[in-house]
């Protein structure tokens, strides 16, 4: 499970950071989001000192800058939200490059963005390093209710199997000369999500009756 299943994320290495337990570096990382969310906005040298110090985890765990780079696409949505900030906030407005924005907008903006990005990157630092199964260890090590922990175990181990399946149905659409980035083909686009939901939600159904069978007690083994 973890290394058919992290390997999206996970990048195999053998630094100290990779060796440290599981657990450990979910306090470090819990510990580092407070303090970056309790940080005021404005402190932006703060931010950089942050920075830093991730940017110096990374290196020593031998992760390349590029690899962590790349998956911060998880990101787009925070940047969006912030690129409007400015524009819909309200208060003394100045002008930036000919563009007149809210300057209490402008800088509550700058702020989120450091700390979402600050986030991302630790977020991702921590996947990198652990395996996703460590990571489960270490949250039933922290005493995580072991409901929350069983939900996350199945997430882990089925998110190949619906994104193969999405794939599939996605090859099936074009073969049938449906673009699904097409704003003309959207509503077959839904209708397929939504089969796709309804699938997922029946394998779910299956899979619990085949655990009850063999006397799961809501405890994995």
């Amino acid at each position: 499970m973890g290394a058919g299943h992290g390997h999206r994320l996970f990048f195999h290495g053998h630094s100290a950071i990779h060796r440290a337990r599981a657990h450990w570096k979910l306090v470090v990382l819990l510990v580092f989001m407070l303090t970056v969310v309790a940080t005021p906005h404005h402190w932006y040298a703060v931010f950089g000192g942050y920075a830093l110090v991730l940017v110096t985890l990374i290196l020593v765990a031998r992760v390349p800058l590029l690899y962590i780079a790349r998956r911060m696409v998880v990101e787009v949505p925070f940047v969006v939200f912030a690129l409007l900030m400015p524009f819909i906030a309200t208060g003394p407005r100045i002008d930036v490059l000919g563009v007149s924005v809210s300057e209490p907008g402008l800088l509550a903006a700058g702020g989120f963005l450091a700390k979402a990005t600050l986030g991302v990157v630790a977020s991702l630092t921590l996947a990198a390093t652990t395996e996703p199964v460590d990571v489960l260890r270490g949250l039933r090590t922290l005493r995580m209710p072991d409901q929350i922990v069983s939900i996350m175990s199945f997430m882990i181990r089925y998110l190949d199997v619906v994104t193969d399946e999405l794939r599939r149905m996605v090859t099936g659409m074009r073969s049938r000369g449906c673009d699904p980035r097409s704003p003309r083909h959207w509503p077959m686009l839904a209708r397929t999500l939504g089969a796709l939901f309804i699938r997922s939600y029946e394998r779910g159904e299956r899979v619990h009756l085949a655990m009850l069978s063999r006397g799961y007690d809501g405890r994995m083994p």
